[in-house]
């Protein structure tokens, strides 16, 4: 799609091109979590498991917060302990949802192929795998299976909504990728991506 939509919510890992080496990549959101104390800042600003950052809301104030990325230590609950008193390693685990937006881009990226692992600020769409560009507009995607549903809308006579998972998502595509001239090229397109 060309832009993004603040009411179409992310997944929590999308598919990403390497920054390094420009092959397929994973990122994966990191998790912030408000710091309550003064006396735990000494805490998370010096664990090697943690980044701290102070952060601005949108009505300007600020707050402390400890932040994990999963993508590089594993899962919060399985790797995070000696916790000071009033957190929980789940604190840090994502959601049952789908990521929504709350003021960052902040993440991990992990590519097999050069073996870069490192924080990583997301710039999306531009940093999608899963992306082609038609008539100077970009059609993206979360990851492989929303872009295999994407390809399978896209080509389809009867495009039922109710029988994709990623219907959300699929929901909101411009219609400049829907039309029917568009169909050949893009279907080309994103059959060649995900070969």
């Amino acid at each position: 799609m060309t832009g993004i939509y603040e009411w179409n919510p992310m997944p929590h890992i999308v598919d990403v091109r390497c920054p390094k080496c420009f092959s397929h990549a994973i990122f994966e959101f990191a998790e912030i979590v408000r710091i309550h104390r003064n006396e735990d800042l000494e805490f998370f600003q010096e664990s090697k498991q943690f980044d701290y950052k102070k952060i601005q809301d949108s009505n300007g104030h600020f707050w402390h917060g400890a932040i994990y990325f999963a993508g590089l230590h594993g899962n919060p609950i399985k790797s995070i302990s000696n916790l000071p008193l009033g957190y929980e390693p789940n604190n840090w685990s994502h959601s049952g949802y789908l990521y929504r937006r709350y003021g960052h881009e902040l993440g991990s990226v992990i590519c097999q192929s050069c073996g870069l692992r490192r924080v990583q600020q997301l710039d999306w769409p531009k940093d999608a795998y899963f992306a082609v560009s038609h008539k100077k507009f970009i059609l993206w995607a979360f990851n492989r299976e929303s872009a295999l549903e994407l390809l399978d809308y896209i080509s389809a006579s009867d495009r039922n909504l109710s029988k994709y998972k990623w219907k959300n998502f699929l929901l909101h595509l411009p219609t400049v990728f829907k039309s029917r001239k568009a169909r050949s090229d893009i279907v080309k397109l994103l059959n060649r991506l995900l070969l």
